[in-house]
């Protein structure tokens, strides 16, 4: 009779315990998406697409470290991470006038895009003013943030930032871009810190940029899914 009666006391416990797990995650994905609105204007980012990113963020990102963004539009993704993620310093890289021309490598979906004009997904080939980024990261909790202006061939080599980075997303569409913010940054990036390569599934250049720097620095690297986010963790060791 004891027994039975641990056994019945033991399950209720674990079923409280459920219950609690299912309501700290509803309130924590009620939170989020909270932050993601707060920023709509200032990201292209789908809700559920943005969501995913800021929650894998939460669940993910190393303690310490620096927040860096390359190509953030408006700058809402970065503003939404600083919420996420407060008191970090975070640098945000982008030309501020649209895309460079797409090349072969990146696809012919690539070329069409950037071709049609009227598409309503074409936001004036990405180009967005510097102030929405600004007027965006000073609504965040940001500790401070920088905003690097132009092409990222131009910014991007010899720079050393002040800290190492427990995030970097990568939103630059081409292989000459993405390959060039990997050349940089990736090996700036902290043991166990993440990688989120934003463009990976929806241009070839991208994707097949992450594969060629993995491979040519032969790197034991996965390429993970969160909520289909993809993203790289930093190896401890590589």
């Amino acid at each position: 009779m004891q027994l039975a009666r641990r056994k019945r006391a033991t399950r209720i416990l674990r079923a409280g315990r459920g219950v609690l797990l299912r309501w700290q995650r509803a309130l924590r994905k009620v939170r989020i998406r909270a932050i993601f609105r707060k920023y709509a204007e200032f990201t292209m980012v789908p809700e559920r697409k943005g969501i995913a990113n800021l929650l894998l963020c939460q669940e993910r990102a190393p303690a310490g470290g620096c927040i860096v963004e390359c190509g953030v539009w408006r700058g809402g993704m970065s503003a939404a991470m600083a919420d996420v993620l407060p008191g970090r310093a975070h640098f945000l890289f982008d030309s501020f006038e649209g895309l460079p021309p797409a090349n072969e490598i990146d696809g012919k979906a690539a070329l069409d895009w950037q071709r049609d004009k009227n598409s309503p997904s074409y936001f004036d080939n990405c180009r967005a003013e510097r102030s929405y980024a600004e007027k965006a990261m000073r609504m965040s909790a940001a500790k401070e943030f920088k905003l690097i202006q132009g092409w990222f061939n131009q910014t991007l080599p010899g720079l050393v930032l002040p800290e190492p980075i427990a995030v970097l997303r990568l939103d630059a569409d081409w292989y000459e871009s993405t390959m060039d913010c990997l050349n940089t940054l990736y090996p700036q990036v902290m043991p166990g810190g993440i990688i989120i390569i934003d463009d990976y599934y929806t241009w070839d250049g991208c994707s097949r940029a992450v594969h060629d720097y993995l491979s040519m620095h032969k790197t034991a690297d996965r390429i993970y899914q969160f909520r289909g986010v993809p993203y790289l963790i930093k190896p401890r060791s590589n």
